[in-house]
């Protein structure tokens, strides 16, 4: 098993916050995944590159469970086995959004969002360990959702890239 470390580095003129981790290199093309709850009732796999943009969103329910997550094509994610009779979903406001977790132990592990209703947002820490090398983490104000949606540009991170 390897160890990895993480450091949090600020860069002052873009006031992001960068998560590092540290251990074998790894590939910088797009790998499998795999991850879920905590009791391990859902289990997921997702294709992404190794390094990813996270989002810590503010709306009232993302700031509630400080919510971290990458948004990957719906193409490139798969619930696994049974995982899906484990799965409980909240919706508010406009109800585009599914914010799906765990009926035993209450982790959202996985939702689909709002802002990419043709992804999935995938919480990097239910990522197991191994295949995440670098997390680079944005800001998305949900509390004015419309104008940091225009903004952003997270709309794109849903498509698939060629």
């Amino acid at each position: 098993m390897t160890n990895y470390s993480w450091q949090v580095l600020v860069t002052p003129e873009e006031a992001k916050i960068w998560f590092v981790i540290t251990g074998p290199e790894m590939d910088a093309e797009k790998v499998v995944h795999t991850g879920g709850c905590h009791c391990k009732s859902v289990r997921w796999k997702a294709v992404a590159p190794s390094s990813v943009v996270a989002w810590d969103c503010n709306c009232s329910n993302c700031s509630m469970r400080a919510n971290n997550h990458f948004i990957v094509p719906a193409d490139n994610f798969e619930l696994l086995g049974d995982s899906g009779k484990f799965l409980s979903t909240y919706t508010f406001g406009s109800h585009t959004a599914k914010h799906t977790f765990c009926k035993i132990c209450g982790i959202t592990s996985f939702y689909y969002p709002r802002s990419n209703p043709d992804g999935v947002a995938v919480a990097f820490r239910c990522v197991d360990p191994g295949t995440l090398t670098h997390v680079e983490i944005r800001n998305f104000d949900g509390k004015n959702w419309e104008s940091s949606y225009n903004q952003t540009g997270i709309s794109s991170y849903s498509k698939v890239q060629k």
